[in-house]
């Protein structure tokens, strides 16, 4: 059983979607194959334009082809690192094994949105909680529950200190 740190790994204010989707960017960027990145917010808190911007960091070729897979379940998406983007949104206790999570967990880049449903099924993982705090302003907070989820957050939270949140680094 994987408990959720109470140590916040890393937080930030987003001023914009845009920023939101920059920084799910740099999460792209600094994800490996078996990494997970749970999401947790309020319906329009921009957990979906979050994935955006993490499918473009891992190598997706346009983030208009990301959409939430509310009603599919899961979305997969090609690039450097392959992406399985999951939306649990519609369930009350996720079958994660139905959803093929186990299996494709160890090959590529798994998001969750909607993650805190599964409680701790989804096992080691960066989960990112995104709070509304304006009519475009967020504050999104990070904590990791394992070792591959500290190890994640401590790759995005060095590319945030080199100043690689601006577009136009």
């Amino acid at each position: 059983m994987t408990q959720m740190s109470p140590h916040v790994e890393f937080r930030h204010t987003s001023r914009s979607e845009a920023e939101t989707r920059r920084l799910g960017e740099l999460a792209g960027e600094a994800a490996h194959a078996g990494d997970v990145l749970g999401l947790v917010g309020d319906l329009g808190a921009g957990k979906t334009q979050f994935v955006k911007g993490l499918a473009v960091g891992a190598g997706v070729p346009s983030a208009a082809l990301v959409t939430s897979p509310t009603f599919v379940l899961m979305n997969s998406y090609a690039g450097r690192l392959p992406v399985r983007h999951y939306d649990l949104y519609r369930l009350d206790s996720p079958d994660l094994e139905a959803l093929g999570y186990h299996d494709l967990r160890a090959s590529s880049l798994t998001v969750v949105e909607w993650s805190d449903k599964a409680g701790d099924l989804l096992g080691d993982l960066l989960e990112v909680r995104i709070e509304v705090t304006g009519t475009t302003e967020r504050r999104l907070e990070a904590r990791a529950a394992g070792p591959r989820g500290r190890a994640l957050a401590a790759r995005i939270r060095s590319l945030l200190e080199a100043g690689r949140l601006t577009p136009e680094s």
